[in-house]
C-alpha cells in the first residue's frame, strides 16, 4: 500500500528507488575524501541549484547548518555510501563545504586514556 501522494514508498517494501538508481549507477563520488564524520555546511549566498532530484534539495536545505555525513545519510535514509557521493556532488558544484574530522595524533595521552577505559570496563 502506498502512502496517498507518494507513489515512491510501498509500506511494506520501503523506497521502490534502488540507492544506485538515486547515484545513476555511480559507485564512486568527486574526488573529495568524505568520513561519515566529515562535516558539511551549505556555502551562503547559496548558488542556484541545477539539479532535479529531490535529495539535494533535502541535503542543501540540511545543511544551512553543519551536519555530518552521517546525520545527512540518517535524514535521506539511504546507505552512506549513496550520501557521500550526493554530497560529493554538492561540493564539487559549489554548494556546500566540508571539514574533514580531526586526527588525533597518537602518542603516550591516548595510551593513558585507553588504559583508563579498560580499567573502567574490568570494574564492571
Amino acid at each position: 500500500m502506498t502512502r496517498l501522494g507518494d507513489p515512491w514508498f510501498d509500506d511494506a517494501a520501503g523506497p521502490l528507488v534502488r540507492p544506485y538508481a538515486v547515484t545513476r549507477g555511480r559507485t564512486m563520488g568527486a574526488a573529495h575524501d568524505l568520513d561519515m564524520l566529515t562535516v558539511v555546511v551549505a556555502v551562503h549566498p547559496a548558488p542556484t541549484l541545477r539539479r532535479p532530484e529531490p535529495e539535494y534539495a533535502t541535503i542543501a536545505r540540511l545543511c544551512k547548518r553543519p551536519q555530518s555525513v552521517a546525520e545527512v545519510s540518517a535524514v535521506l535514509k539511504l546507505p552512506l555510501a549513496v550520501t557521500k557521493i550526493l554530497v560529493g556532488d554538492l561540493i564539487g558544484e559549489g554548494h556546500l563545504i566540508f571539514r574533514a574530522p580531526v586526527q588525533a595524533e597518537a602518542g603516550t595521552g591516548d595510551l593513558n586514556i585507553l588504559r583508563a577505559v579498560l580499567d573502567g570496563i574490568r570494574k564492571l
